[in-house]
């Protein structure tokens, strides 16, 4: 979302700005694990699709789809439908890479099948987010340019909530991330060396973007209680 640097003066800076760096610095940093590992085929030869449903089986869970999507890193587990969503080059291809992201998707596929609290409390919170987010754009451009605090109040409540949401995805993504390292060592899907390091590198990376996306949501909450503190 775009704020004028005009409005807030060194706290957008501080609030919105830097959160914005490391925002692109990490998704700079997930493009560049992704490409580098995605050249490097796995010993094991198998793809991500093959990697997900062997993981799934092994857990046994025998009611969750693996279908393709062809959203570049669109990877992503819907526990609603129960569907594991992976990439088209995640999905036929047998990289490092691949192995990674499609066991860290399954690892959400896991801790479903047990009841993992912090994915329950982020389903729980979902619903509510979604409003919020859509309420965002009309709450906070309404209240800068017509200065109506109570907006800006309303803005403040919506950030809140994407903050807890994000505040809960860190140990669902984190956790996912654990599980995906651990299992394909287990199963002999990547080999030790250069196959762990390089899973490492994708995983790692791909946890930074959730953790800049919990800065950004807690500088956006900051920046409008200094606006709001300001106008009073």
């Amino acid at each position: 979302m775009f704020y004028p640097i005009g409005i807030g003066g060194s706290h957008w800076l501080l609030y919105i700005g830097v959160p914005l760096i490391i925002g692109i610095w990490a998704q700079i940093r997930v493009s560049s694990a992704f490409s580098r590992w995605s050249k490097v085929r796995a010993s094991s030869n198998i793809t991500g699709a093959e990697c997900a449903r062997e993981i799934l089986q092994a857990a046994q869970i025998h009611d969750v789809d693996v279908v393709e999507t062809n959203d570049f890193l669109g990877d992503h587990y819907d526990p609603t439908k129960k569907v594991l969503c992976l990439s088209s080059n995640v999905y036929n291809t047998p990289s490092v890479a691949s192995l990674g992201i499609a066991a860290h998707e399954t690892g959400h596929a896991i801790q479903h099948a047990k009841a993992y609290t912090p994915l329950k409390a982020r389903m729980a919170v979902v619903p509510l987010t979604m409003v919020a987010s859509q309420m965002l754009p009309f709450v906070i451009f309404g209240g800068l340019l017509f200065h109506i605090t109570g907006l800006i109040t309303l803005g403040i409540y919506c950030y809140a909530i994407l903050l807890v949401f994000q505040l809960i995805t860190l140990p669902v993504e984190f956790d996912a991330s654990r599980r995906a390292k651990i299992i394909l060592q287990q199963m002999g899907i990547v080999q030790p060396g250069a196959e762990v390091a390089g899973v490492n590198n994708v995983l790692n990376a791909a946890a930074l973007t959730y953790v800049a996306a919990f800065i950004a949501a807690l500088g956006n909450l900051l920046w409008l209680l200094s606006v709001r503190d300001r106008r009073n």
